[in-house]
């Protein structure tokens, strides 16, 4: 960060992540708000996309990462605005251990960031910890010298749990004292919560907690931070709110540009602008991640987002559309560290802006209804009047709650419930009346003319087929011209069922071909081509229907090493490892199945080879159409999204598979050629996902590999087979070279600190020592001490040519041989430290300071040399 002047968010980012590359992390880059992991709606942590890696299922590819978080959570979304501290979109700063180091280097980690890189006044931080982790309270106390008085022991509020069960541990915070203005004292336990605010939270993962409450030691414990950017902002910036911050202001500024109104004249209007800045970062981010308004999931929230800022943004008088201004004003403040948000920036303003326009609508008519209701003098709005303002005017019932209670009011939700309960049943019994949608009305008549679509795409070969064109839709969807869904008596085109793609290809008559670029299922029996048309296609043509027949080969290829690789699963795994889903593409394929566990990479190997040793066996592929209860009889398994009737298709896979299926599959298993197992990993609880590629799809990827395997091999001087044994060599080498490095640099520090008692005066060492980092600084300022005897030790130096570093230890057992009165470290490093342009403390024995004006660490020194022995 630049000396001298406040840093930005940007400096504090990049501040952070180079403050943990330099210490051997990973520095990864922000993940979608939309999780992989289907328990949670949105991005809520810094460790959400790391979860697989906390909890076993997936390896990761680093042993320590750093990250700076895009998160939202919904839990604030009726708090915003009521307090400075409180926002639903945040950035959360992050550094984890995946059973790397533990608690002896976390702990010093986040205490020199904090006190030396962002210059925070030490003597301002309090500590939590668990009231049963007495290991990190003694690596506060001792190891980094914060005082026993600020450091506190908490319950429930410092541990930490994935769930009831998995994971979990004992956390420790970092508090910053705003000070007495901000309320009362005595610490973060039982003073005031506007006062001392969670700059930082480390949570130590080493238990494993069973169903019955007990827990053990994990393997590997890990280490999972969090630190809100937002929170540490106002503590660099010297500002009391985050929307005093450049995060914030530019969009404080941009809702005071719109409603007129100035920000600190009126604490009603101070709520309304805080709610626009912070839902205009919010709308802005989730549309550019991929969230869109819905009536539903993630797509409701952000569409409540969007109308609590309209609707705000209209109590304070605008008239105009306010979305599209707050999305430049985000946009402009995020844009340069989230360079895809800048990229979007047009789409994002269209989303939100069709939603705003929307919702006026509704606003408007909806307001005079519940306007009525309110005026009426009743204590609280009926549920019939809320469920009418939901179904018939869209009008969240959210919404219709926030201005009840703006009113005073309640609202009926146990009514509003029940008619939403009634009006789900007879929705239900609707549908099983058979009510249908214009679009199915269309296809039903299609049916009910001409019966069936006719498959013969089954047998290899079956690429193409004479055929009658029976109907051609094509105004079905108006914004496609030149597009239709066209309908034959017979098909070799497969619809897409059962996770393989539909056929692409072509359809030909006397006047006019449709090139196939999809191929479904309008409705069961009835097969829908959907195509792009040149010249005329009409019904009851003759017509030529030919599939791309290259593609109809892979997805055999795929399809069936589907099944071969259930199979193995199953008899690797176990039988309780179920289809949960897939996808059978031309390139690849994709099985999802239940699982509780991870795999482990034996096991991988063993599915593999199972599958790729049935393909060597060359056997046929047999299909035959039986009843239900026989298949089932044979052992059969169901694949997961298929229908099944009474009659049914079994194909049967070589010794190990047999399947209900649709699906196209090769006429025998030497066809596939060799199947390569891509990935597999964990995609939710207790479901994993596994990825595969087949024939040339397979041949090219270990064509790959072997170039890469000989390249490396190059590199080390050896063939491919001895590679393992000259990485070993290799290392083994790197290993002596640190051992040695560390045996040198023990031995320097004992010169060192030799060299320096026997320069002490007054029972007093003051020196200047570059190049030190921090940590070696406050190591060799105990070494001296330690060695002679002496009442104190005072190093500083500059240990990277852009920032300062003091360590002082001091002998507090009263017994000195050269005398004097005795030295309190922390006391000392506090009168000093302003010198060096920041802060610092720590206890009576040790304690250190950090800042960022080098240049002031002669003047440091000085003054604590006159401190200790006079002029």
């Amino acid at each position: 960060m630049t000396p001298g002047t406040a840093p930005d968010a940007d400096d504090l980012r990049a501040a952070f992540t180079r403050f943990f590359t330099e210490r051997g992390h990973a520095a990864v880059p922000s993940a979608s708000l939309i999780p992989h992991d289907p328990s949670v709606l949105f991005t809520i942590a810094g460790m959400v996309p790391f979860k697989p890696f906390f909890l076993g299922d997936e390896v990761p590819p680093w042993p320590r990462a750093t990250t700076v978080q895009k998160c939202f959570r919904t839990v604030d979304i009726d708090v915003v605005g009521t307090t400075l501290r409180h926002c639903t979109f945040f950035e959360m700063l992050g550094n984890f251990s995946f059973g790397d180091y533990f608690k002896s280097k976390a702990v010093p980690y986040a205490w020199e960031l904090v006190t030396e890189v962002l210059a925070i006044d030490g003597d301002r931080l309090w500590i939590t910890v668990h009231d049963s982790d007495d290991e990190t309270e003694q690596i506060w106390r001792d190891s980094v010298g914060v005082p026993a008085e600020r450091i506190q022991r908490l319950g429930e509020d410092n541990f930490w749990k994935m769930g009831d069960t998995g994971p979990c541990g004992p956390s420790s915070e970092i508090f910053f004292d705003k000070g007495a203005a901000y309320g009362a004292d005595g610490g973060p336990a039982f003073g005031g919560s506007e006062r001392f605010v969670e700059i930082w939270n480390l949570v130590f993962m080493q238990y494993n907690r069973s169903a019955d409450g007990t827990t053990e030691d994990l393997p590997r414990p890990s280490i999972d931070t969090g630190a809100g950017l937002e929170r540490i902002l106002p503590v660099l910036q010297g500002v009391d709110s985050i929307f005093a911050t450049d995060l914030f202001l530019p969009m404080i500024e941009t809702a005071q540009s719109m409603t007129g109104h100035t920000y600190g004249e009126d604490e009603r209007v101070d709520v309304g602008l805080r709610i626009l800045a912070d839902h205009g970062r919010a709308m802005s981010m989730l549309v550019s991640d991929g969230v869109l308004p819905a009536n539903e999931g993630r797509g409701y929230v952000l569409r409540r987002i969007i109308r609590r800022a309209v609707r705000r943004a209209r109590q304070l008088g605008v008239d105009g559309p306010c979305t599209p201004r707050l999305v430049d004003a985000a946009v402009g403040t995020l844009g340069a560290a989230y360079p895809a948000m800048a990229e979007q920036h047009r789409l994002i303003t269209d989303v939100v802006a069709r939603e705003e326009e929307g919702f006026l609508r509704t606003l408007a008519t909806g307001s005079n209804i519940l306007d009525e209701q309110l005026a009426s003098g009743v204590e609280s709005v009926s549920g019939e009047v809320a469920f009418r303002l939901h179904d018939t005017y869209g009008f969240p019932v959210e919404l219709t709650v926030e201005i009840a209670e703006e009113a005073g009011l309640t609202v009926d939700l146990e009514g509003f419930e029940a008619a939403m309960d009634h009006q789900r049943n007879q929705a239900r019994a609707a549908a099983r009346a058979g009510n249908a949608m214009a679009g199915e009305q269309a296809y039903r008549s299609v049916l009910d003319l001409e019966g069936q679509t006719v498959f013969v795409g089954q047998q290899p070969g079956g690429y193409s087929a004479p055929a009658r064109v029976v109907a051609v839709l094509t105004d079905l969807d108006p914004d496609h011209a030149g597009q239709a869904e066209i309908f034959l008596d017979r098909t070799p085109f497969y619809a897409e069922s059962g996770g393989q793609m539909g056929d692409t290809g072509t359809i030909v008559t006397e006047t006019g071909s449709a090139l196939v670029y999809d191929t479904a299922s309008a409705l069961p029996g009835l097969t829908s081509h959907r195509a792009a048309l040149t010249g005329e296609v009409f019904a009851g043509q003759d017509a030529l229907a030919t599939i791309d027949g290259q593609r109809r080969d892979a997805l055999r290829r795929n399809h069936t090493g589907t099944h071969l690789l259930h199979a193995a699963l199953r008899s690797v795994l176990g039988d309780q490892v179920r289809q949960q889903g897939s996808l059978v593409a031309p390139d690849r394929l994709r099985f999802d199945f239940s699982h509780h566990g991870g795999v482990t990479a034996e096991q991988l190997a063993k599915v593999s080879a199972m599958a790729n040793a049935d393909v060597l066996t060359d056997a046929e592929v047999v299909v035959e159409e039986t009843s239900k209860a026989q298949a089932e009889a044979m052992g059969a398994l169901a694949f997961f999204g298929d229908k099944y009737g009474e009659r049914v298709r079994v194909v049967r896979a070589g010794p190990h598979s047999v399947e209900l299926c649709g699906g196209t599959h090769v006429a025998a298993l030497g066809m596939i050629g060799p199947i390569t197992v891509v990935s597999e990993s964990s995609i939710g609880s207790n479901t994993r996902r596994l990825e595969a590629v087949t024939g040339m799809g397979a041949i090219e990827r270990i064509a790959v590999r072997d170039g890469l395997l000989a390249e490396a091999a190059a590199l080390l001087r050896t063939e491919p087979e001895h590679i393992p044994e000259a990485i070993d060599r290799l290392l083994e080498r790197q290993r002596a070279a640190e051992k040695a490095l560390e045996q040198a640099r023990g031995r320097e520090m004992q010169a060192e600190a030799a060299s320096l008692v026997a320069a002490a005066e007054q029972g007093v060492v003051v020196a200047r020592r570059d190049g030190l980092a921090a940590d070696l600084l406050r190591e060799l300022a105990q070494s001296v001490r330690n060695a002679g005897g002496l009442r104190a030790v005072v190093l500083g130096g500059c240990p990277d040519g852009e920032r300062a570093a003091l360590a002082v230890a001091a002998d507090r057992s009263g017994v000195h041989a050269a005398g004097g009165v005795q030295v309190h470290a922390g006391e000392l490093v506090k009168r000093v430290a302003p010198l060096l342009g920041g802060g610092g403390g720590g206890s009576p024995e040790v304690a250190v300071a950090g800042g960022k004006d080098p240049s002031g660490i002669d003047r440091a020194l000085d003054e604590a040399r006159r401190a200790l022995v006079g002029d």
